[in-house]
């Protein structure tokens, strides 16, 4: 049994299909255009990639770009959008971070970004081969618990790990109680 944390990277990029893919891929473009001017005034450099060679300040523009997309995110009701159980219920968040992958300031078509949403505090029961057997919060000194089984996958990384110690049986006069 072990204390985890679980991260997922949602990448949208052009191909967005959901409403909220779709707001975060046109609502962070636009702000790269207007944010890119401070450390791009002649327009020399086309994409972030370049900009960030010139002038390493550049980098500040995924928490810049993160502001223009916060009011979206809040719309998830700390729910990963594309995330779920294996009953099709979507795991929750605790909090995200904007990363800016790449774009272009010529050609919307290369603007690439990512959402990672990171999980509170998760209890690790089990694992059959992918599937993790997991509780919401910390049921280590619990005997019995609400579980969800969720599949390890592309983008989904453990980025907390803390092993918990099983309580040794209790013996008393030959007898093992757990």
């Amino acid at each position: 049994m072990a204390l985890i944390k679980l991260a997922y990277k949602q990448i949208i990029d052009a191909s967005a299909q959901s409403e909220f893919e779709k707001n975060v891929f046109h609502a962070s473009y636009q702000e790269f255009l207007l944010k890119n001017q401070t450390y791009n005034p002649d327009r020399k450099f086309k994409t972030f990639t370049a900009l960030k060679a010139h002038d390493g300040r550049a980098n500040s523009l995924h928490y810049k770009l993160g502001f223009a997309v916060g009011h979206f995110i809040e719309t998830l009701n700390h729910k990963i959008p594309a995330l779920t159980d294996n009953l099709g219920k979507a795991i929750s968040f605790e909090t995200t971070q904007f990363e800016l992958i790449e774009s272009n300031i010529d050609d919307i078509s290369a603007h690439k970004v990512a959402i990672i949403y990171a999980t509170d505090t998760l209890t690790l029961i089990n694992q059959l081969a992918e599937f993790m057997i997991l509780a919401e919060g910390d049921v280590s000194g619990k005997n019995t618990a609400d579980t969800f089984i969720l599949k390890m996958q592309y983008n989904l990384s453990v980025i907390s790990y803390q092993e918990v110690e099983e309580p040794a049986p209790m013996v008393l006069n030959g007898r093992q109680y757990n």
